[in-house]
């Protein structure tokens, strides 16, 4: 057990307000979130908005609403406060300003005198001369006193082997190449985030930090600045990547990576999302697929966060959402068939019969959308519409005939006295099975929904009830007969 796990357990999420949540970043917070619940800690929410230029108006909103509708909650944050506020960096620049002084009386930072010309010209050399370009190998011998228009950039005192341990990955180490004087506070006074999350974890007490395997290569340059301030480092955490569903390449906005709110209004349960996302990245063994949100909490280790990266399988997803959704209630059911109905003027009459018919046919709550959108629902409120011809099975083009099965079909069922799917089965299986049962299912089920494809006839005769089949029965006979 690693020092920190003896401390209270404080985890934190610090996205950047530049665009919509899409899954890499929501399962870093998932994971924090997961980590802080499993050992009684605190999960913050921080937003880190000092990159003004990239900030799209509205992301913090939709940062709150995301994590909210998946039930990923915080115990600290910028719309609930809490003893380290304020919780947007933007607001924190004396918190910054103060620790940059600490760095520059040190002597461990100093103003960056050059202009971006100079820079070009250095950069420029080191390609020239076939070798990387270092700002350390230009650092001015007699800086200017900062007064904060210049960029601020660390000292690295000393550049050489770096050496981490990662809870994931293990030991990891860097060579001197990869450390830099790296800028802390930029030129309109805004600090960059490889200071900024610093001083904020420092002063919030974070003890694990989760994040994406993209911060490796910068790592070596974070614990520079942990060392120059003389401050314990927290735990390292890094998540494998997510990667597209050919597995090639890491899933991206430019990829295809969709907006998590967009899961939302496709009608996905936020419970499904969480179990499929906590599954991308982590086992916690065994072949059990299906967790509830409490089970992976009580799981959830460390230590079973796998280090490769794991394909992004939307299907997988589609099947998990079917899982918990045809476990929802009946009231959960006829609630949507209800708002997705876009017949206002349909009367819902006897709703509750189709639960079972929409259950096993959906995957996700806009699936309904589509059966009414498809016609695959109306015609059990109302009778359908359709041209005679429909009611022929394939192959036959006689009224007569056909007529003649359903005024069978209609004397079977008038002495049904169970009506039920397996009964109403049950009494005209011989008849169709003597005559073809094409010949006889055909016309049934087209005349109860005036459709080539619904649930069986049988299922259908049910839910319509007694009545209304013998009814649409005794319609068709009368179409076919003029």
């Amino acid at each position: 057990m690693n020092d920190n796990m003896t401390e209270k357990i404080v985890t934190r999420f610090a996205p950047s307000p530049t665009g919509f949540m899409h899954v890499g970043g929501v399962r870093t917070a998932l994971y924090a979130w997961l980590f802080a619940k499993k050992n009684n800690g605190t999960m913050i929410l921080r937003i880190e908005d000092t990159d003004k230029e990239r900030e799209v108006e509205g992301s913090i909103e939709h940062i709150i609403k995301s994590l909210k509708w998946l039930g990923i909650t915080w115990d600290e944050g910028p719309d609930i406060g809490g003893p380290n506020a304020p919780y947007l960096q933007s607001q924190r620049l004396d918190s910054y300003k103060k620790y940059a002084k600490i760095l520059v009386e040190k002597g461990l930072a100093y103003a960056d005198p050059y202009s971006e010309e100079e820079l070009e010209i250095f950069r420029k050399k080191a390609e020239e001369e076939k070798r990387p370009f270092l700002f350390r190998d230009h650092r001015p011998l007699n800086p200017p006193a900062w007064d904060g228009t210049q960029p601020l950039r660390l000292k690295i005192v000393n550049a050489e082997k770096t050496k981490w341990h990662d809870l994931v990955r293990g030991d990891l180490e860097a060579g001197p190449e990869a450390l830099d004087d790296f800028i802390l506070v930029k030129s309109d006074g805004y600090p960059t985030y490889n200071f900024a999350h610093i001083i904020d974890d420092l002063l919030m007490g974070v003890t694990h930090i989760f994040r994406a395997d993209e911060f490796i290569s910068s790592t070596p340059k974070f614990i520079a600045l942990y060392n120059a301030l003389e401050i314990k480092r927290p735990e390292f955490v890094t998540l494998p990547p997510i990667m597209g569903p050919d597995g090639k390449k890491k899933l991206g906005k430019r990829d295809g990576a969709k907006d998590i709110l967009d899961y939302q209004k496709e009608g996905y349960l936020p419970e499904a999302v969480i179990n499929f996302l906590s599954l991308i990245g982590w086992n916690p063994g065994g072949e059990k697929e299906i967790f509830s949100v409490d089970e992976i909490i009580e799981l959830f280790e460390i230590e079973k966060i796998h280090t490769g990266g794991a394909k992004f399988n939307e299907d997988k997803l589609l099947w998990t959402n079917k899982e918990y959704i045809k476990n929802k209630s009946d009231i959960d059911f006829i609630k949507e068939i209800k708002e997705r109905n876009p017949r206002k003027d349909l009367t819902l009459d006897g709703i509750e019969k189709i639960v079972p018919i929409v259950r096993e046919r959906i995957a996700i709550w806009s699936d309904i959308s589509l059966m009414w959108q498809n016609g695959e629902l109306q015609f059990f409120f109302e009778k359908p519409i359709y041209e005679k011809a429909l009611l022929l099975p394939k192959g036959t083009n006689d009224n007569s005939v056909t007529a003649k099965h359903l005024l069978k079909v209609k004397e079977i069922l008038e002495n049904n006295v169970d009506w039920s799917a397996e009964s109403i089965k049950n009494d005209l299986w011989d008849y169709a099975s003597e005559v073809g049962r094409g010949n006889v299912l055909w016309p049934l089920r087209t005349c109860l929904t005036g459709r080539d494809k619904s649930p069986d006839p049988f299922t259908v005769a049910e839910v319509l009830g007694k009545t209304e089949t013998l009814s649409r029965v005794g319609e068709a006979i009368n179409q076919l007969n003029i």
